[in-house]
């Protein structure tokens, strides 16, 4: 639970009254490799911070699923616009691996925002960072070669090559598994 106050000190300065409040309203949560922790059409009631862990999101379609994102350690994790909008997602969040998680219910995140008074500077600067993760994401996919989106990928996140299946990390930047191994035997 440290982890978080320290993720959340580097956004400001927590007294050790706001981190009481904040802290008392966690619960740990632990799942297994491959866990759905949110299917289509639930609605997200967590924001959750992910101490260990790796999880991906992403669009299930009858051919070949869609992912757009993954998460690691030491990151806050949501499918958020559900979070937010208190309506059904659109996609799914699964475990990659053993995964520990601190989270707060949609209700607890309203009381720490009424209750505290840094939690609605907290929360501002998450959802600044979701915004620039996914507006750096757009643009990429946008302007972006399919191989510079690997190298990219490669160059930022050097244990997706790891401990993530390939046919994720394809997805991820938008070709099939075949063209990923193409770029990576032209790249070698």
């Amino acid at each position: 639970m440290e982890k978080i106050r320290e993720y959340l000190e580097r956004i400001a300065p927590l007294s050790d009254q706001d981190w009481q409040i904040f802290s008392s309203k966690l619960v740990k949560r632990q799942f297994p490799k491959k866990a759905l922790l949110l299917k289509t059409g639930q609605t997200e009631n967590h924001l959750s911070f992910m101490e260990q862990g790796i999880v991906r999101y992403y669009i299930p379609k009858e051919d070949n699923d869609i992912t757009f994102a993954f998460s690691f350690d030491n990151n806050f994790i949501s499918a958020y616009d559900s979070f937010l909008s208190r309506s059904p997602s659109i996609c799914q969040i699964q475990t990659l691996t053993e995964t520990t998680l601190w989270s707060l219910t949609y209700q607890s995140l309203q009381e720490i925002y009424a209750d505290t008074t840094i939690g609605n500077t907290i929360g501002r600067y998450a959802c600044e960072g979701i915004f620039m993760t996914k507006a750096k994401r757009e643009l990429s996919l946008l302007n972006d070669t399919a191989e510079q989106r690997y190298l990219n990928l490669f160059t930022e996140q050097p244990q997706l090559i790891r401990q993530i299946p390939l046919k994720y990390i394809a997805s991820y930047i938008g070709i099939t598994p075949q063209g990923l191994s193409r770029i990576r035997r032209r790249i070698t």
